[in-house]
């Protein structure tokens, strides 16, 4: 049973409460009313009640986050199956999703071939701090890219830089599909300087950092890039890992009724062969 919070507690919380909602007055006044009324013996039941609108309150700010933060819906850590990622890789997961490296505009930078589960990982800390109460933006790099580039013909990019910059974390999916035109390589750049040092990004990518010339197009422009994004930063490695996505699908299919589910072999065979 959770001992009921003493006196000097509940007003402290109290007044924090009504500090948080940004009634001055009501925090600086309702105390002291109640104990001057006699009252003070109702102060629990009032507590009771601003706990009760600051629950509501964070759902309905967590229902505006999740919205805007156009995450993929049930890519979570839930749904993401650790049995292929290495048990340090799936600490630094969970250690990200509590959204300390915010604090520190780190950056978090994710390697891995097609399908190994990056994308689903990336998303699955979205949603974790979605869920805290923090401000994210999940996009493919290739729309960000062409969104900027539509605000930099209208004139407007000042404008949309300053919208990003609401987020805390802004997540960039497959940036190695940005390698199109000298244009792209230009403002996907000016994005990522103009967060350096402020504001965190996440960013997957199937090519390792000598293959970044491909986005960049300049050389000069890819270290400064680079330079940027690991001066803060934590690297997740997906190497060496089979499909994520194959191994899902397998396990969809075994799952199947009607289907034959293939034998496995002993551990023992397993080690052998692995160390073969």
């Amino acid at each position: 049973m959770i001992a009921a919070p003493t006196a000097p507690e509940v007003i402290s919380r109290i007044h924090a409460l009504c500090t948080a909602f940004k009634t001055p007055t009501l925090a600086r006044e309702l105390v002291p009313r109640f104990t001057a009324a006699a009252h003070a013996d109702l102060l629990p039941f009032m507590l009771e009640v601003l706990e009760l609108e600051a629950g509501d309150r964070k759902e309905r700010r967590v229902d505006r986050l999740r919205r805007a933060a156009h995450l993929p819906p049930g890519k979570t850590f839930a749904t993401l199956e650790p049995d292929p990622f290495p048990r340090a890789l799936s600490q630094q997961l969970q250690q990200l999703g509590t959204g300390a490296f915010l604090a520190q505009t780190t950056n978090v930078l994710a390697f891995g071939l097609p399908g190994v589960g990056k994308s689903h990982a990336a998303a699955a800390i979205g949603h974790a701090l979605v869920e805290s109460g923090r401000s994210v933006l999940y996009t493919p790099a290739y729309q960000l890219v062409q969104e900027l580039l539509a605000a930099k013909r209208d004139l407007t990019l000042p404008r949309a830089l300053r919208k990003l910059d609401t987020y805390e974390l802004v997540i960039l999916d497959d940036i190695g599909y940005v390698q199109q035109s000298q244009d792209e390589a230009e403002i996907l750049f000016a994005f990522l300087a103009e967060r350096y040092e402020r504001l965190s990004v996440l960013i997957t990518s199937n090519l390792v950092f000598s293959e970044w010339s491909r986005i960049f197009k300049n050389p000069m422009t890819t270290a400064a890039a680079i330079d940027r994004l690991i001066h803060h930063s934590v690297i997740l490695e997906f190497a060496k890992m089979p499909s994520y996505r194959s191994e899902k699908a397998r396990k969809t299919k075994e799952g199947e009724p009607g289907s034959a589910k293939p034998i496995r072999a002993p551990a023992s065979e397993k080690s052998g062969r692995k160390a073969a």
